[in-house]
């Protein structure tokens, strides 16, 4: 059996989701207890908790499309058991490529999206992927209060009150233009065997141009759409809607396209 989805790994993760369960139900009765002391209707409490899993509904669709993306390198339980807990697209992705690639010898490399079958790969992997998220939990608590008040201190001196929100756009646009610029003219990695390089990865190319510019054209249409027609509870479900379109038209290119086409890539490896 694969070692990435063995009985001590689906252990594992049966062990962290019913802790994430038991930790949610704890607090929940709490609040509800609370709730009827302070004399909150039984009515309102039902509204609010039904609401919040409503709301939870595409959270988990992106959190579902990153564990399929992670899952061809990784497996399915190391994702499932990652995003049980927290983390995004955008650091696990980036994480496991960063331990992955400094396993380049000259003669063997690991790359995200080729199935991992050495341990010590996938042990360093994993330890990255966790180690990395602990930080910005250790360090909230810590620094985000003084954080907060120099923001705010900062808001009262210059009268602006959108300096968050620009500061947040600012982080999630640089994220996204690193992604644009490795689909628009990234170059596939490669290695040496026998003296003739071998790509171990895809570049930049028809493929993936064309996924970037499905899901480009998905989440604009939609959220036209959501700003026209006043769609506010479905624009938590844009952003998952337009990764599955990418996925789809990936699919979609690979079986319909010749592989001289779909496969085409702007900076071969020569």
């Amino acid at each position: 059996m694969d070692f990435k989805e063995n009985g001590f790994m689906y252990g594992l993760a049966i062990i962290v989701v019913l802790f994430v369960i038991g930790q949610s139900l704890f607090f929940m009765i709490r609040a509800v207890r609370h709730g009827k002391k302070i004399g909150i209707s039984v009515k309102t409490m039902k509204n609010v908790i039904v609401s919040s899993a409503l709301f939870t509904i595409a959270p988990a669709i992106a959190i579902l499309a990153t564990v399929v993306t992670l899952a061809g390198t990784l497996g399915i339980v190391l994702p499932w058991i990652r995003l049980t807990v927290v983390g995004n697209l955008q650091y696990e992705v980036t994480a496991a490529q960063a331990a992955l690639e400094s396993f380049k010898d000259g003669k063997s490399i690991a790359v995200f999206g080729q199935n991992i079958s050495d341990p010590r790969i996938f042990s360093a992997v994993a330890w990255v992927m966790t180690v990395g998220i602990i930080f910005g939990l250790i360090l909230l608590p810590l620094v985000l209060k003084k954080l907060q008040n120099k923001i705010g201190k900062f808001r009262s001196e210059t009268n602006d009150s959108k300096f968050g929100d620009i500061i947040s756009a600012a982080t999630f646009i640089g994220l996204v233009s690193a992604f644009i610029g490795n689909a628009v003219a990234g170059k596939a990695t490669t290695i040496k065997r026998n003296g003739v390089i071998e790509p171990v990865s895809m570049g930049a190319g028809i493929m993936s141009i064309a996924v970037l510019l499905t899901s480009i054209a998905v989440v604009v249409v939609l959220q036209l759409l959501c700003k026209k027609f006043k769609w506010e509870k479905f624009e938590v479900f844009v952003l998952p809607i337009g990764m599955f379109s990418g996925m789809a038209m990936a699919i979609l290119l690979f079986n319909v396209l010749p592989e001289s086409i779909s496969m085409l890539e702007w900076r071969p490896v020569v």
